[in-house]
């Protein structure tokens, strides 16, 4: 049980018909991540990755940015979980991964070190992030207000930048 979740959660209208959503909260480019030692570590294009067998996550704003942004020749390899996603970067199943980017910082300075951002796009339709809570709840207008708040006050710009500008 829970009232509300706060987790990288992107708000999508598929998702918007079995739960609600407060308003965002903060908007994740896409990431691309290789290996440092990677043929691709250096790109700095799309057309740079051509060739690379790309890895991302089932049911995510990754696999629709790849699909209809990065639009590779091969299609992606798709896994069922991040962990699979980042394993399969560890084992070279993969050369790149697409992840939002608060992930990626967390794959290259956690779970791969000797990997790297190799660049960031905008996800189709943006890609924001909002608690989400269920569907109806009688909590939704009440975080949207706090939102607000944090927003009008300067703090949420604050606590954005504090964990995410100097990196972003």
């Amino acid at each position: 049980d829970f009232d509300f979740d706060i987790n990288q959660i992107s708000i999508t209208p598929d998702r918007e018909k079995v739960v609600d959503f407060s308003q965002p909260y903060y908007t994740a480019p896409q990431a691309v991540v290789t290996a440092k030692n990677s043929e691709f570590a250096n790109a700095e294009t799309f057309a740079d990755l051509e060739g690379a067998t790309v890895g991302v996550q089932i049911g995510t704003t990754s696999l629709d940015a790849v699909s209809q942004v990065m639009q590779p020749a091969e299609d992606p390899k798709v896994f069922n979980d991040s962990n699979d996603v980042v394993t399969a970067l560890k084992q070279d199943q993969v050369d790149a991964v697409v992840v939002d980017l608060p992930t990626a910082f967390y794959v290259t300075a956690a779970q791969v070190p000797n990997s790297k951002i190799v660049g960031q796009f905008s996800a189709p339709g943006g890609d924001s992030f909002g608690l989400l809570l269920e569907k109806d709840s009688e909590l939704t207008e009440c975080l949207d207000q706090a939102i607000a708040a944090l927003e009008e006050s300067g703090q949420l710009e604050q606590i954005t930048n504090k964990w995410m500008g100097a990196a972003a």
